[in-house]
């Protein structure tokens, strides 16, 4: 279900990838030819890069496809990596928390308030920190269920993922669970 989820979310963000293109030649050719423009372009360029950006976050961390910095951990044993990479997953869940409460906090205060981004459209504020707050959390989801199972398989006497080219079973494993 989780991977149906992260699914969806990439393909959104997808989504947004073309209609920013879209909307980006739109509003120059506008520019060019007629001395015009589409209204609140700025706006909408912005809140789109947003959901780009934010949206694909939970898959890329199922893929493990994260920057990673290995010069000095390669060297080390295997078993030390992998309890660096359950250390790097636990500060990731510790570094997203205040950006989960400060985008939980925004969008209560965005809907509830009404808010919205002057301009000829008027365009509402919340549905950017709606999707903001979407991807962030099924991102935080996604690291809270791959520190969970690394350190099972530490336990176990296993060793965790170390990349996306080792973690591409766990993504297909995901997929014949879905």
């Amino acid at each position: 279900m989780l991977y149906r989820i992260e699914r969806l979310l990439l393909d959104l963000a997808c989504c947004a990838v073309i209609a920013l293109g879209a909307l980006i030649t739109a509003s120059v050719l506008l520019r060019v030819t007629l001395n015009s423009g589409i209204p609140d372009t700025i706006v909408m360029v912005r809140e789109l890069m947003v959901v780009a950006i934010v949206l694909p976050l939970a898959a890329a961390t199922t893929a493990r496809a994260h920057i990673v910095v290995e010069f000095v951990s390669n060297r080390l044993p295997m078993r030390a990596q992998g309890m660096l990479v359950i250390f790097g997953g636990m500060f990731g869940l510790l570094a997203l928390s205040p950006l989960l409460y400060a985008g939980w906090n925004e969008t209560v205060h965005m809907i509830t308030s009404g808010s919205y981004y002057f301009g000829q459209l008027n365009l509402p504020k919340w549905p950017g920190r709606v999707l903001f707050l979407i991807g962030m959390s099924f991102c935080w989801l996604r690291l809270l269920l791959l520190v969970i199972g690394d350190i099972r398989t530490l336990r176990a006497g296993g060793i965790p993922a170390l990349s996306e080219t080792t973690s591409s079973t766990f993504v297909e494993d995901e997929k014949d669970r879905a």
